[in-house]
């Protein structure tokens, strides 16, 4: 055989294989239905827990962009090797499943705190990249997302301003992607298992009076929301950091382990939440400010300190994987010009990067020297050996 021949026939090889690999991955990717937006709770209840999403939703209507239809060209576009998205749920029948997926929202918030001359406008949305199977009604998998936007003015916002940060919020801002192309990454990258995998649900929350005390009045709005905020603050971090779904908190809007859903097409869902494998139980203690030191200009540098904990256990054996009190400090500068100081978000910027630090952790990323220095625990370096081993299982 002469070379030209020879290269000929390795070109030849080099084309079946890149096929035959293509046609693997494709073979390989899950076929999933988009539902779009969709609101967790009570329809009753939608109307006054998301008035200005339901206004910026009802704005891109008008305009001829909805939201779904940006959702839908943004996973296309992105080139899931594991999903193959697909705009209408009858493109599934026959199928043993018809799995779908949605931007399933579970809270809008809306704070303005006055401080003298100056008001603090923060727009917080918080929901979940959920996959659930449309026949058995049953959630697959299901990821923590969520935005937020401070903006300080010089005057009470007004309505339509306040619409501006919601749209912020959903689009992006400050180089950061908002929530809507949050959805879109998680989905992307999101793997459905061909088989049953294991879950891990936040079940029991505890904030003591101590952290109870610091936080600001909108978390505390109504009967049980701060227990949902705290547990949406550990989930996410977890979810995002070690890779993981989180069944959603079922003390929130999902009663009796079931969460009902109004998607924007105005069909109501009722989807069963899956038992957990693993039952997770985490506390808020408490926060602590200390002054650190004096820098240059006249600023002051603080330690903002949370304290809180974690348990991880096997409720079917009973069996405990991680269980530790936790603490973390970050520090912050103050300038000397700013004349009104708001403690909350150091506190909270503490707190969350204490689960954060725990889950890159425990998926590896990061070594273990933080672990050892955030708790006391003499057995710690098993604990997150076996809670390691807990992660890939959930995968």
């Amino acid at each position: 055989m002469n070379l030209a021949n020879k290269i000929l026939s390795i070109l030849k090889l080099s084309m079946f294989l890149g096929l035959a690999v293509h046609q693997s991955l494709h073979a390989e990717s899950v076929e999933v239905a988009l539902a779009g937006l969709a609101y967790s709770g009570s329809a009753s209840t939608i109307s006054n827990r998301f008035p200005y999403t339901q206004m910026y939703e009802e704005q891109r209507k008008v305009a001829g962009a909805p939201i779904f239809q940006e959702i839908y060209q943004g996973i296309n576009k992105s080139g899931s090797e594991n999903i193959s998205i697909k705009p209408q749920i009858d493109e599934l029948k026959g199928k043993d499943q018809a799995l779908v997926t949605a931007l399933v929202l579970g809270s809008e918030t809306v704070s303005i705190e006055q401080f003298g001359q100056l008001n603090k406008l923060m727009v917080l949305i918080r929901g979940q990249a959920m996959f659930f199977d449309f026949k058995s009604m049953n959630i697959v998998r299901s990821y923590p997302i969520s935005f937020a936007y401070v903006d300080l003015l010089d005057h009470t916002p007004s309505k339509m301003e306040i619409l501006e940060r919601v749209k912020l919020v959903y689009e992006g801002a400050n180089d950061k992607p908002g929530l809507i192309n949050r959805f879109v990454n998680t989905v992307a990258k999101a793997k459905l298992p061909r088989q049953v995998s294991r879950y891990v649900q936040i079940t029991e929350v505890q904030i003591k009076p101590d952290a109870l005390n610091v936080l600001p009045d909108y978390i505390k709005s109504e009967p049980g929301a701060v227990e949902t905020w705290a547990a949406d603050l550990v989930g996410e971090a977890i979810s995002t950091r070690a890779g993981i779904p989180i069944v959603p908190y079922a003390k929130g809007y999902a009663i009796g382990n079931v969460m009902s859903l109004r998607v924007s097409d105005g069909a109501v869902w009722e989807l069963k939440l899956p038992k957990p494998d693993y039952e997770m139980s985490v506390e808020f203690s408490g926060f602590k400010k200390v002054k650190f030191s004096e820098v240059e200009g006249g600023a002051t540098s603080f330690v903002y300190g949370a304290y809180s904990g974690i348990k991880i256990q096997e409720p079917l054996t009973g069996k405990v994987f991680l269980e530790a009190p936790l603490k973390n400090g970050e520090t912050s500068v103050i300038p000397a010009s700013q004349k009104y100081v708001d403690d909350f978000p150091h506190f909270y910027n503490a707190l969350n990067l204490t689960f954060v630090k725990l889950a890159q952790i425990l998926d590896g990323k990061v070594d273990e020297k933080w672990i050892k220095s955030a708790t006391s625990v003499k057995n710690i370096d098993q604990q997150i050996s076996q809670t390691k081993e807990l992660i890939k299982l959930c995968k």
